[in-house]
């Protein structure tokens, strides 16, 4: 990117929060913070009143608004490949909000990346997987963001997924995330005094009351990454003949997939999981054409199970 092309994304950075650290300025474009303050004084030497607090970032003086910016084909095309995410993966709500903002980024596009635009349409589809379930998310997320955005608290008819019990309780929205088919809210429960996963799947109601909670909450990321550590999730790294590889695709996303990699004539898959014996059984299925990198523990319990169907099946 040159220094142009840099300076201009700089200043719609500074337009997109109230305040900008140097320091996210200079990651993103890979620079370094001597560079970020050169940059800064040109746009203020030309006439962009950008206020900086040392140790605290930038921001734009209230007021200051610039013409309308105009997308490139490329960020059009990415519009347009998240609409399509949007209609398979969330709800009616959200769905109609994106359409509503897509009209509006439509209408500031050039004729020619509009019509574009109509040609590509059809050329973009998101298909749901074999593994993926048929969801009925209950048009709950946008009152959920709703709610996370203005610290509302949520009234919510809850059907827990193994008893079955439903219950009604007040919950303080943290965050929410979609994983295997499935959104979640992570909210903190006033009935039971701790943080909880709800799915909104199992919402049979859910409205948002008057009352607002002044508490402070851990992020949903923070909240993430302390429930993986507290469940102590094991890392797993097998080896898998390419050929074998194909075949359980769908499978490794129920045991913890995080990643892969091709090797020459294996693929190289990694995994967190909270039950190695699960694994251990699953991996059992096709273990005659993979390898078990680390951890060792996980060897030897592949082993124990061969010897204990070895004595029941093979005793003379």
């Amino acid at each position: 990117m040159n220094r142009i092309d840099r300076i201009s994304a700089i200043l719609i950075q500074l337009q997109s929060r109230r305040i900008v650290k140097a320091c996210d300025i200079a990651d993103r474009f890979s620079i370094s913070l001597r560079t970020v303050y050169r940059d800064v004084k040109t746009l203020e030497e030309a006439g962009i009143p950008i206020i900086g607090e040392a140790g605290v970032g930038y921001s734009i003086m209230d007021g200051y608004r610039l013409p309308p910016i105009m997308f490139t084909r490329e960020e059009a095309i990415a519009f347009l490949t998240a609409e399509k995410f949007m209609e398979k993966m969330t709800d009616e709500s959200t769905t109609a909000q994106h359409k509503s903002a897509m009209y509006k980024i439509r209408a500031i596009l050039k004729t020619a990346e509009k019509d574009m635009l109509e040609n590509m349409d059809s050329s973009i589809e998101v298909l749901k997987s074999r593994a993926q379930h048929r969801v009925n998310n209950n048009d709950h997320i946008q009152t959920i963001l709703n709610a996370i955005a203005h610290k509302k608290v949520l009234y919510m008819d809850y059907k827990a997924g193994y008893t079955q019990e439903q219950t009604k309780r007040h919950v303080e929205p943290v965050g929410i995330f979609y994983l295997d088919s499935y959104w979640h809210l992570i909210a903190y429960c006033r009935m039971r005094s701790d943080y909880r996963d709800f799915r909104c799947d199992r919402m049979v109601s859910l409205t948002e009351t008057d009352q607002t909670f002044s508490g402070k909450h851990p992020t949903l990321k923070a909240y993430i990454a302390q429930t993986a550590e507290e469940k102590k999730l094991e890392t797993i790294v097998i080896k898998v003949e390419t050929s074998m590889a194909r075949y359980i695709n769908e499978q490794k996303y129920y045991h913890g997939f995080v990643s892969e990699r091709e090797l020459k004539d294996n693929t190289e898959m990694t995994f967190l999981t909270m039950y190695v014996e699960g694994f251990a059984r699953w991996f059992m299925m096709f273990g005659d054409r993979a390898e078990i990198i680390n951890p060792q523990h996980l060897k030897d319990k592949v082993g124990e199970l061969a010897d204990r169907i070895a004595q029941r099946n093979l005793a003379i």
